[in-house]
């Protein structure tokens, strides 16, 4: 889904957020749904809803393995919403306790919704920070001329 060398990745590890930058010590770790972050040196962050897997760190790349996986500029809100409402309502009613299964499908379908959100929410939030700043420099340069 993403290559590219960069600076630093964030991954949501199971037993915690953790950074990796160049010559990392080589690991494997456990992700959990949750957000990546790819930062670049002169580019925006990078921003990725995922839904759990595996990372594994050697001291040139990080591989990352994972059950699903949205750019942030790729994740629909509504859906996302629609998504978490769903879940939260199953889980919230008498059905769940029928079926173990559904009911942990359920519980992923609601944090891998959680992190989408979350994603989709900062990326507009740095959007929105952007087109602020953008603004506000366009008017000073426009009262300075």
């Amino acid at each position: 889904m993403y290559e590219d060398d960069v600076d630093m990745v964030i991954l949501p590890g199971a037993s915690g957020v953790f950074a990796v930058l160049a010559k990392h010590a080589p690991m494997m770790a456990v992700l959990q749904p949750g957000e990546i972050l790819v930062r670049k040196s002169g580019e925006e962050d990078r921003y990725f809803a995922v839904g759990g897997g595996f990372a594994e760190v050697r001291p040139d790349e990080v591989v990352v393995l994972v059950r699903s996986a949205e750019a942030a500029e790729e994740i629909d809100i509504a859906r996302a919403e629609e998504a978490l409402r769903r879940a939260q309502e199953y889980l919230q009613s008498p059905k769940k306790a029928e079926s173990m299964e559904q009911r942990l499908a359920m519980e992923a379908a609601l944090r891998r919704s959680l992190a989408r959100m979350k994603v989709a929410r900062k990326r507009a939030a740095v959007r929105s920070r952007g087109a602020d700043q953008s603004a506000y420099h366009q008017s000073r340069a426009d009262e300075a001329s």
